[in-house]
């Protein structure tokens, strides 16, 4: 690795202060610049009226990939956040059924399936074989790699049949083949939304997202995800990284083939020997770039899919709700409408470009400091198109967009209605909500989308682009919005294939741990 005495790194959102982290603890000066005025990014946090949200994540899958991050600091992740597993997983509301538990554990789900489809169970201990398999795969050769090397792909030799296939099915062509009952598909195919894709886009390889809930289980980390956020913050602060906040950059410095800095809004000049943005990919080609310096401009992303946006709505309710557990999944029977609706627009059946199916969070079944006591919080997220005409929510400005709170407010009577909650629209006491426009805003979210681009065939792995800048020799990328994909674990990793990059490193294994 070239010699780099100090770096400055855009965003501090989870890849930005995990990046600065690894950085740092490679003896480099390390200045974090972050537009808003606290960390954490889209994994952010409000308290309004008593009640604390998180207006990002809330399901924490992957525990390894936490596990190992913090192990490269000498840490377990028991040292620094407070898991709970949660039972059920989650609670399934289908629409016209009744409700579903859902446990995780292979043998619990089996027989779940079992009852709804006989010789599904069997199907399903195949099936989450299949998943577990395509999981260590991924893990042991297409995460942990910046790409620059082929040998990820030639340690694969004796599967190319098999990826192949997973890489030409479709998720849902996939799931249909082996089970018949809605439900089940729903309950195999809805990962998709946590890879901001669409199941008939998505490669039936990320079945393996099955693995993660239904076999490693399902935690929640009390405090919600800013208790995840606060951990790696307080992190890189021990590792001696600097943070500089309400600092939005306005531009990329640059001399000749080299990265010297950054220009704040407000004129100011910070200087460093090596850039690292993890805004927003398209922000930073398009926006902090000039053309010729772009290694992705306008033309790139044209055809690109922006993945999915959300409207949120953040509930706090006077009294309890005991008809939903702490995760809910709301599916409705027009799943391929409300796919349609998401990513490719408005139709009749779904004029305002929401999505039917649905996820609602409860965090006060199991965290009792987020919400006062006879009260609950809810989190309630509606995929919708990744418009920013679809507007703003109300958490940030006096009141939302007319479309947004149409969609709010129907989300409120559709829990009402499928899960038995009555009086729900009566007993809120405070309602927040953030529409496509505030992702757009304060995150410079491409297109208006929440979670990054979607991981469709032709924008996974390789083709989700390089980490690195092809114009100037000290920039590079980390985050949901490049390699090797969204999601706070993907994040994690983004950061530290930058380190393996900056050493050269063109191995597909994750580096060394630091545990005694």
């Amino acid at each position: 690795m070239t010699r780099q005495d100090s770096a400055i790194v855009i965003g501090a959102g989870v890849a930005g202060m995990a990046t600065a982290a690894l950085l740092a603890k490679e003896g480099m000066d390390v200045t974090v610049v972050e537009k808003l005025s606290t960390h954490g990014g889209r994994a952010g946090n409000e308290t309004v009226g008593g009640f604390r949200f998180d207006t990002g994540p809330s399901w924490y899958l992957m525990p390894d990939a936490f596990d190992h991050f913090f192990a490269l600091f000498g840490k377990r992740t028991e040292d620094v956040l407070d898991l709970r597993p949660l039972d059920p997983a989650y609670r399934l509301f289908a629409e016209g059924e009744a409700p579903l538990d859902v446990t995780s554990g292979r043998d619990n789900a089996a027989k779940l399936f079992e009852t709804i489809e006989p010789g599904a169970g069997d199907t399903l201990r195949e099936y989450l074989d299949s998943a577990e398999e395509a999981y260590n795969l991924a893990l042991e050769h297409f995460l942990y790699t910046t790409f620059r090397s082929l040998a990820p792909f030639a340690q694969v030799k004796g599967q190319y049949g098999k990826l192949a296939r997973y890489l030409a099915e479709p998720l849902d062509r996939f799931v249909a083949r082996r089970f018949s009952d809605t439900r089940l598909r729903q309950m195999l195919t809805y990962p998709a939304v946590f890879l901001s894709s669409h199941p008939a886009r998505t490669p039936s390889l990320y079945h393996l997202m099955s693995h993660t809930d239904l076999t490693q289980g399902v935690r929640y980390p009390q405090g919600g995800f800013a208790a995840v956020m606060d951990a790696i913050y307080n992190l890189a602060v021990e590792q001696g990284v600097r943070f500089r906040f309400n600092a939005e950059v306005a531009a990329i410095d640059h001399s000749g083939r080299t990265a010297t800095g950054v220009t704040l809004a407000d004129g100011h000049h910070l200087t460093a020997d090596l850039i690292i943005s993890c805004a927003d990919l398209h922000h930073t080609e398009t926006r902090l770039l000039p053309k010729h310096k772009r290694t992705y401009p306008e033309r790139y992303f044209a055809p690109r899919d922006p993945g999915l946006g959300t409207v949120l709505v953040m509930l706090g309710v006077e009294g309890e709700i005991p008809e939903l557990a702490h995760h809910n999944l709301l599916f409705s029977t027009q799943w391929d409408d409300d796919f349609a609706a998401v990513f490719d627009g408005p139709a009749p059946q779904r004029p305002l470009g929401a999505s039917r199916s649905t996820y609602v969070s409860k965090p006060s079944a199991t965290d009792p400091d987020v919400a006062p006591a006879g009260h609950e919080n809810l989190f309630v997220l509606v995929p919708v198109a990744a418009e920013a005409a679809i507007g703003h929510g109300n958490m940030y400005r006096e009141r939302a967009s007319e479309q947004v709170e149409r969609i709010a407010s129907d989300a409120i009577a559709q829990i009402e209605q499928w899960c038995g909650v009555e009086g729900l629209g009566e007993r809120v006491v405070v309602k927040q909500t953030l529409g496509p426009a505030d992702f757009a805003e304060r995150y410079h979210a491409w297109s208006g989308g929440s979670i990054g681009p979607a991981h469709t065939l032709k924008q996974s792995a390789f083709l989700r682009g390089s980490n690195k800048s092809r114009k100037l020799d000290n920039l590079y990328y980390a985050g949901a919005t490049t390699t090797p994909g969204v999601g706070v674990p993907m994040c994690l990793i983004s950061a530290e294939n930058v380190l393996k990059r900056l050493r050269g490193d063109t191995s597909s294994a994750p580096l060394a741990e630091d545990l005694p």
